[in-house]
């Protein structure tokens, strides 16, 4: 991996502390001296708590009275912000950044410019970054970085305190057995839980995954090329899931990411996967369903340690840019403490940093339930596991594969290995062309 020049590397000391002791944004030297004249458009997604983009429009504003480079920010549904950034990609114009997700910088990285300095120089600065940030932001084809990790949307399951103890249980479960028996005794009581098992692009994703490699299950090999969806372990997860389906609400085969939060809210569920927006919800209109919230890590199945999968965001410039060092100065100024810190603490932490440093912040702590989303980050694995990130692993999360193999199992009423042998078939078609 290239080296950052040592003048570099005090820079970035000396803007954070010029910062601090001057308390304007307009002080700082730029680490990345942006070119003459220059001006920004970054696309990025648009969030479910209002904070998050309140307080990156005020970051940015905070950057253009620093640099006098201004930035346009176009806010975009989750689901569409890969085809615009993948049709930039293609034409060669449009957006300098893209605030996208998972691998995407993987399916076309000769088109985006090169930010070894900018990411290495974050992680030396903030305690370096979480393995599978570095999995998704570095390159082994291109031999640097290709994007700069953000961080991700964590998710948690979410339950109701009173409803859990109510069914028998004080603690709340370490095991996906244990985690059924709640399922169980919860629907007894008349209180079902409910997992997205419609296309929903975060919740059903990210549960279906856990639950899949949580038995030790996984989509493709190493090599990424020897498909193993339809192996024991598959199975073995696939039966977990038609149990718990048994316990779960009418309707979760049509769910989208906001139906469960709905549900929740209404007390209709009882138990869901979801990132802190429910909680931060509750806060604001319903504070004694607040009250009774709690957050607890996806248990931990026979694989035997931490699988998780969170929406996964990271930034990335176009070559086409013609402001290629404002963009990674934009970049490196709003991930770097002053204005992040601010940014996650106003969510409440609903997007957990890929720089460890970040731990530390007082958000994680001074509401013990937000503590449980602090170390998602390290729990994870990137969507493509066992293989490389990629074109290939990009379609198969886009197409929603491993999703609709529990859908199948379950909602569509196929056995076991029905559903697997379909899903084997789906990727060997992506991932032998």
């Amino acid at each position: 991996m290239r080296k950052i020049p040592r003048r570099t590397v005090l820079g970035w000391g000396l803007g954070v502390a010029a910062g601090r002791a001057l308390g304007q944004a307009a002080k700082v030297e730029p680490v990345f001296k942006p070119e003459k004249d220059a001006s920004l458009r970054l696309l990025r997604w648009s969030g479910f708590v209002k904070s998050d983009e309140e307080l990156w429009k005020a970051n940015t504003k905070k950057f253009t009275e620093a640099t006098g480079v201004p930035v346009s920010v176009e806010y975009i549904t989750w689901e569409d912000v890969r085809p615009k950034a993948a049709l930039a990609a293609n034409l060669g114009t449009g957006p300098d950044i893209i605030m996208g997700w998972y691998d995407d910088p993987h399916i076309y990285p000769q088109k985006l410019v090169d930010v070894s300095d900018v990411a290495e120089g974050l992680g030396k600065q903030l305690g370096g970054w979480y393995d599978v940030a570095r999995t998704y932001g570095y390159s082994n084809r291109m031999r640097h970085w290709i994007a700069v990790p953000v961080g991700g949307t964590v998710e948690c399951l979410t339950y109701r305190t009173s409803w859990t103890k109510e069914a028998g249980f004080d603690e709340f479960p370490r095991s996906p057995a244990d985690l059924l028996k709640l399922a169980r005794a919860l629907k007894a009581k008349g209180h079902p839980v409910g997992f997205a098992l419609g296309h929903a692009v975060g919740d059903g994703n990210n549960w279906t995954h856990w639950v899949l490699w949580t038995f030790g299950g996984k989509a493709v090999e190493k090599d990424s090329k020897t498909i193993a969806i339809a192996q024991k372990p598959s199975l073995e997860a696939i039966a977990y899931v038609q149990e718990l389906y048994a316990q779960m609400v009418p309707g979760v085969g049509s769910w989208l990411d906001p139906n469960n939060n709905r549900a929740f809210l209404a007390g209709e569920i009882s138990l869901t996967n979801n990132g802190i927006s429910i909680y931060y919800a509750a806060k604001k209109d319903f504070p004694q369903i607040a009250e009774d919230i709690n957050h607890s890590p996806f248990p931990i199945g026979p694989v035997g340690r931490a699988t998780e999968l969170a929406n996964f965001s990271q930034a990335f410039i176009f070559k086409h840019s013609r402001f290629p060092n404002a963009a990674k100065e934009y970049i490196r100024f709003m991930l770097s403490p002053d204005q992040a810190g601010p940014w996650v603490d106003a969510m409440n932490g609903y997007v957990t940093p890929a720089l460890k440093q970040y731990q530390d912040l007082p958000v994680w702590t001074k509401d013990p339930k937000a503590t449980p989303f602090r170390d998602g980050i390290a729990r994870m694995q990137h969507n493509g596991y066992a293989g490389e990130p990629g074109q290939q692993a990009a379609a198969a999360l886009a197409e929603f594969i491993v999703l609709d193999m529990f859908a199948d199992a379950t909602v569509n009423g196929m056995s076991a290995k029905d559903a697997a042998a379909r899903a084997e078939n789906r990727l060997r078609r992506i991932y032998r062309g």
